[in-house]
């Protein structure tokens, strides 16, 4: 049964003893304002940053095997419930890596931590200034293809026209 205290919160009861649900987390505080763009791309650096530590000289072995474990099950084929059910095939896929990343937040020590967050952001603005300089060049090349189909173009209308008014 739910209840309505003073709090904001229900209550669950049961005859036993009371549970109340978990207070909300600064993670999950931070995730509730985000956009789903901000959302993949704070996962994304998650990620990158779990990678920086895997290959951190000073992450002890056991964190090391809990990512290698973590990411060698989402990867593998061989899974306990086959990815193609549709929702349950996914959901143990995603509990798998919620467990895995608590895990390593906790076996990590928070300095280097810290670190690897600070190299994945770096990563990250590297790859948006790599990004840039990308765009620019396929927008050349892109202009540059344009032109070069408007000249061919061009030269073969005039090739076409030209023998036929020298003819008359």
């Amino acid at each position: 049964m739910t209840s309505m205290p003073n709090s904001s919160r229900p209550t669950l009861y049961s005859a036993q003893s009371s549970m109340e649900y978990p207070p909300a987390t600064p993670q999950t505080c931070e995730l509730a304002g985000l956009t789903w763009r901000e959302q993949v791309r704070r996962i994304h650096t998650e990620a990158q940053t779990f990678y920086f530590a895997f290959k951190h000289p000073s992450v002890p072995w056991y964190a090391k095997l809990v990512a290698a474990c973590t990411a060698g099950y989402l990867f593998s084929p061989i899974q306990l419930i086959p990815s193609f059910i549709p929702v349950i095939g996914l959901l143990d896929d995603v509990l798998i890596l919620l467990l895995g990343v608590r895990l390593l937040q906790r076996t990590i020590p928070v300095d280097i931590l810290t670190e690897c967050r600070e190299q994945a952001k770096s990563a990250e603005m590297q790859r948006k200034d790599a990004g840039a300089s990308t765009a620019a060049v396929i927008a050349f090349l892109a202009i540059a293809m344009l032109w070069l189909f408007a000249a061919i173009s061009v030269s073969k209308l005039i090739a076409m026209y030209i023998p036929s008014a020298i003819r008359k």
